[in-house]
C-alpha cells in the first residue's frame, strides 16, 4: 500500500522508540494492530455485503431473463398458432365458393343448352 522497505520501518520503529518510549510502545503497538484488525474486518464486511448484493440481483437478472423468455417465446408460438389457423379457414373459404361453382356449372349448362334448342324451335 504504502510500499515501505526494510530499512524505511526500522528507521520508523527507531523514531517511535524515542518518542513514545519503552513503556508505550508495546500499548501503541496493540491498539494499532487492533485498529487495523477492526479495519480489515469491516472491509471484508463490505465486500461480503457488496458480494452477496451482487449474487441477489445476478439471480434476479437471471429470473428476469428467464421469464421475459418464456413470455415472448409462448407469445411468438400464439402469434404462429393464430396465424395458422386463420389460414386454413381462408383456404377453407376459398374452397367452398369452388365446390359452389363447380356444382352450379352444370346446371348452367344445361341452362345454355336448352336456350339453345328454344333459340332453334323459334
Amino acid at each position: 500500500m504504502f510500499d515501505l522497505g526494510t530499512q524505511e520501518l526500522i528507521v520508523i520503529f527507531i523514531v517511535a522508540f524515542l518518542v513514545f518510549g519503552p513503556k508505550k510502545l508495546p500499548e501503541l503497538g496493540r491498539t494499532l494492530g487492533k485498529g487495523i484488525r477492526d479495519l480489515k474486518s469491516a472491509m471484508r464486511g463490505v465486500t461480503d455485503s457488496f458480494s452477496e448484493a451482487e449474487s441477489d440481483l445476478t439471480e434476479g437478472f437471471k429470473k428476469t431473463k428467464d421469464d421475459l423468455e418464456e413470455s415472448i417465446s409462448k407469445s411468438i408460438e400464439d402469434n404462429i398458432n393464430s396465424e395458422e389457423k386463420e389460414e386454413k379457414k381462408t383456404k377453407e373459404n376459398q374452397q367452398e365458393p369452388r365446390e359452389e361453382e363447380n356444382s352450379s356449372a352444370p346446371d348452367e349448362k344445361e341452362g345454355k343448352a336448352e336456350s339453345k334448342e328454344t333459340d332453334k324451335d323459334g
